[in-house]
């Protein structure tokens, strides 16, 4: 029962709360009001193919945060793709605008929020239980 104490349960559930109303909430408002939502965040034109191609992977992560919030370690894998693929934009896509002076408002945007989810599943993420060699209980 004292390995159990180190799942943060409170922050495991709030990541994924958070997951699905962020992600969740914007990938649908991208499908559903692209226009509105490329207007307010100052978007550049792009390939609305690609733009929704994004809308539904946040979608997804939203849809899937809701059994997580029930099954919180069966879907770790969730918060572990936000880890990593996050600080990755951050690195190759934000830092080097920003390292030239560039600072479009949606850059800004994402940077600030994945900034917070990078810390958020840092503090989340149970890394010794999930790599522990003991089968473990999902709560």
């Amino acid at each position: 029962m004292e390995k159990d104490l180190r799942i943060r349960w409170g922050w495991l559930k709030g990541m994924y709360l958070y997951t699905l109303i962020t992600a969740g909430g914007t990938g649908f408002a991208m499908l559903v009001i692209p226009g509105a939502i490329q207007t307010a965040f100052r978007f550049p034109a792009q390939d609305p193919v690609i733009f929704k191609l994004y809308a539904c992977v946040l979608l997804a992560a939203g849809l899937i945060a809701i059994p997580a919030l029930l099954f919180p370690l069966k879907f770790v894998s969730l918060l572990l793709l936000q880890l990593v693929y996050k600080p990755i934009w951050l690195a190759l896509v934000a830092v080097p605008l920003f390292l030239k002076g560039q600072f479009p408002l949606h850059v800004v945007l994402f940077a600030a929020v994945f900034l917070t989810y990078i810390v958020g599943d840092l503090i989340a993420i149970p890394f010794s239980t999930l790599f522990s060699k003991e089968p473990r209980s999902s709560r």
